[in-house]
């Protein structure tokens, strides 16, 4: 706090309380620096005053006080000059600003009658130079507010100016109060002074009978730009003095919600487990086309990893910075797909949702749109999605014009597209725009060296996810995992190895830990070698004994034979000991 800050109102102040009283006087900062005089003061403004004069001594006691006799007073004690002082008295008044002394008012007389005057009115004097001291704290105070309102205005300036959103402030009559950079620059104006240059009249009354925050609202802006904006009310003590209106194109729009909702996960080729010949052929396929704008259509069984393809074939794409959105065909009712694509206008249909709805379309613009199960779409969505594919733009339901897009489509199937070309449930010409070029996915069962590796990594997988030790595989677990048909792929494959670790309690998987319906194929498919029934009923006791006599001649006298031809029999490692010493049974 300096009463430099105001030295202007300083001077006028002084000259004021001069007039008044008809005597010489000057102020003093904290720092004893003379901001402002009268009379033979005027020519030392600027300069500063002795350390040990009467100046100084009000300012450390902050006290205010009369010098009648110059030399003899308390302040005078130091003085340089106290031996030869030319004044006849003196008043000193010290200002204060939230208990601090920043200055002292001073009267000085150097004549007698000048001194009569302070001597006989001192009491009213004090008092009027202590009004005059607070009106210089009121100066410096308002001077410190506006300088801090400027300081605060000039950093919510530079805040809006930074906020990558187009902000429009304005009052109840729709007069601009403030357009930041990013609005100006958005909408192509220098300086924008009302709303109508970018709300319709229309809007701008829907605007003014609002009575509550409104967001998300779709408009098409005056100059044709289409987005969303968020409407904030300024309401001071109940009444609404004027709108914060945030806007979004709709590029800005969808890059936001891709940001926040859309799958961030990233597939590299390397999270791909195999190491067949088929498998790596096809991944260098798909490597090498990786970078191209070209249509991939990824065939294969249903579990086989077709997503994992595309997601990798987009990672290491030009794409990449842009989103992977990624719909099920088969996933979604036919009357909904469509708008789950291609979007919808506000009112296109009943129950269509306020501002209308992007589509997947336009949510993967600039990145690549994965249509898994692509041949269980309907026919009359393969035109609409060949037309959009061709022309590159899409037509929201219920629009008028259609919207430019860039977006690589990657495609997949479990089903055989040649033969519902041939039925015709499939638009040939929509195949051959897809199909241009094909991966075939290799199934499980197609590369069974590939199995026990993708089991050892799914298992090390489920054991960090579930938070446990990791577990080994035993000989019997993995001749069940080998045994099977895996007609469900990877997928099945994961799903047995997240069931076995959450069940297993050991430091080892053994194929009781394997879902029963693997158990049951599994025993299907490698049967347990046992004598043929005879005509003649036998007693139980003799079948169950041959039974476990038989299960162990398959799978061994060892202990993990043993565990393996319990799981066989369908009961636990304990009883099936217990049996063995009923029947004596040889180990």
């Amino acid at each position: 706090m300096s009463l430099q800050k105001i030295i202007t109102s300083v001077q006028l102040i002084c000259e004021a309380i001069a007039s008044v009283v008809n005597i010489d006087v000057t102020i003093v900062d904290q720092n004893r620096i003379r901001l402002a005089g009268t009379g033979m003061y005027r020519d030392s403004i600027g300069e500063a005053v002795n350390e040990n004069s009467a100046f100084s001594y009000a300012l450390r006691e902050s006290v205010g006080f009369i010098i009648e006799n110059p030399g003899e007073h308390q302040a005078c004690m130091n003085c340089d000059c106290k031996n030869r002082c030319e004044e006849h008295a003196e008043v000193c008044c010290p200002i204060r600003l939230d208990g601090v002394t920043i200055g002292v008012i001073g009267l000085i007389a150097f004549k007698e009658e000048q001194r009569m005057v302070l001597v006989k009115n001192q009491e009213n004097l004090l008092a009027f130079l202590d009004r005059m001291a607070d009106l210089i704290s009121t100066k410096l105070k308002e001077q410190e507010s506006h300088e801090a309102i400027e300081l605060l205005a000039e950093e919510l300036e530079v805040v809006i100016d930074s906020i990558d959103t187009s902000l429009l402030a304005v009052d109840h009559q729709g007069r601009v109060i403030r357009a930041n950079k990013k609005c100006r620059q958005t909408f192509g104006q220098k300086k924008l002074t009302h709303i109508h240059t970018l709300f319709s009249e229309a809007a701008w009354t829907e605007i003014k009978s609002s009575t509550k925050n409104k967001k998300d609202i779709y408009h098409t802006f005056v100059n044709g730009l289409s987005g969303v904006y968020d409407l904030s009310l300024i309401n001071i003590h109940g009444s609404i003095k004027g709108y914060i209106i945030t806007i979004k194109t709709i590029d800005e729009a969808i890059k936001s919600v891709n940001e926040m909702m859309l799958d961030p996960i990233t597939t590299g080729f390397d999270q791909i487990i195999g190491q067949s010949p088929e498998l790596l052929k096809v991944k260098a396929l798909a490597e090498k086309v990786a970078p191209s704008a070209s249509t991939v259509l990824i065939l294969g069984e249903s579990g086989t990893g077709k997503e994992l393809f595309a997601r990798a074939i987009h990672y290491i794409s030009k794409r990449t910075k842009g989103p992977f959105v990624a719909i099920n065909c088969a996933a979604i009712p036919d009357q909904l797909l469509e708008s789950e694509l291609f979007g919808y206008e506000e009112g296109a249909f009943t129950g269509a949702k306020r501002g209308g709805k992007l589509g997947k379309f336009q949510l993967a613009n600039r990145g690549t749109l994965f249509l898994d199960e692509i041949g269980d779409m309907p026919l009359h969505l393969q035109a609409k999605l060949l037309r959009v594919l061709q022309e590159k733009k899409v037509e929201r339901l219920g629009g008028k014009s259609s919207v430019d897009i860039d977006v690589r489509v990657i495609a997949a199937t479990h089903q055989n597209l040649d033969e519902k070309v041939l039925e015709g449930s499939f638009r040939q010409d929509l195949y051959y725009r897809l199909n241009v070029i094909p991966l075939m996915i290799p199934s499980l069962r197609e590369r069974p060296e590939d199995l026990l590796l993708t089991a050892h990594y799914l298992v090390q997988k489920w054991c960090d996810k579930l938070e446990k030790q990791p577990l080994l595989l035993s000989i019997g677990f993995t001749d069940a995992l080998m045994a099977h048909h895996w007609a469900g792929n990877v997928r099945e494959l994961e799903n047995a190895i997240e069931y076995a670790v959450n069940v297993c309690d050991a430091q080892k998987l053994e194929v009781h830990h394997l879902p029963k319906r693997i158990l049951q194929h599994h025993l299907v498919d490698e049967p347990v070698t046992q004598p043929k029934l005879s005509t003649v009923i036998r007693p139980l006791d003799d079948l169950e004994a041959e039974a476990i006599k038989a299960a162990i001649a398959h799978y061994g006298r060892h202990l993990e034979g043993l565990e393996s031809a319990a799981a066989a029999l369908g009961i636990s490692r304990a009883t099936l000991y217990r049996k063995i010493k009923r029947y004596e049974v040889d180990l």
